[in-house]
């Protein structure tokens, strides 16, 4: 929590003391201020389990990623949604990533051919400035390319490539794809982010 405040601080808005605009922003920051202490719980809960998240990432519910923690890399200025990680093997998430509600990545299955019906655990690599949909799967071993969009409800069994776009269950490659130059920040839009000024993020 501290590093992000600190971002909103050193970047904030400074509207004349006493003027209209000082009020209309300092309310703004005291209505965020649950919001603000909620992703410092988040943020502490998974440090102390030996996640490496950075201070800027946004958490609608941290309290659905389990499993072995210390694995866990999150880059800066990325948005995890209400979605559940279920971290058995390493899970390593870039900048800029969007995962929306629902989402399920998941490290470890069963080897189905096998009698003893054995775990089966892989690492997911989540480059920069992807996008994954609502209600999408993530299987064990998966990387998502940088840029790369998950359509809701995919279910990704294979290797995205950057700039893809998947669908379907399995997800497929589309013939379009995103552009390769992407400048955009997911926590932008957020009223936490917006409240203190939104190119905090910059």
């Amino acid at each position: 929590m501290l590093l992000l405040f600190l971002q909103f601080w050193k970047n904030r808005d400074r509207p004349s003391f006493g003027s209209r605009e000082w009020f209309r922003a300092w309310a703004k920051r005291a209505q965020q201020l649950p919001n603000l202490l909620k992703q410092g719980r988040f943020h502490s809960l998974l440090k102390r389990a030996g996640a490496q998240v950075d201070g800027t990432v946004f958490f609608s519910d941290a309290g659905l990623i389990s499993g072995q923690l210390n694995t866990l890399k999150i880059g800066e200025h990325s948005f995890v949604g209400r979605a559940e990680l279920a971290v058995h093997a390493s899970v390593t998430i870039g900048r800029y990533v969007c995962i929306n509600d629902g989402v399920k990545i998941l490290t470890a299955s069963h080897d189905v051919v096998d009698p003893a019906w054995r775990t089966v655990a892989k690492p997911i690599v989540i480059e920069d400035h992807v996008w994954i949909a609502t209600n999408a799967l993530i299987l064990p071993g998966v990387t998502v390319g940088r840029g790369a969009v998950v359509a809701a409800g995919a279910v990704v069994v294979k290797d995205v490539p950057p700039q893809g776009i998947v669908a379907g269950n399995p997800a497929r490659l589309l013939d379009k794809c995103r552009v390769d130059h992407l400048d955009y920040h997911p926590t932008n839009s957020l009223a936490l982010f917006r409240a203190w000024r939104s190119s905090v993020t910059s």
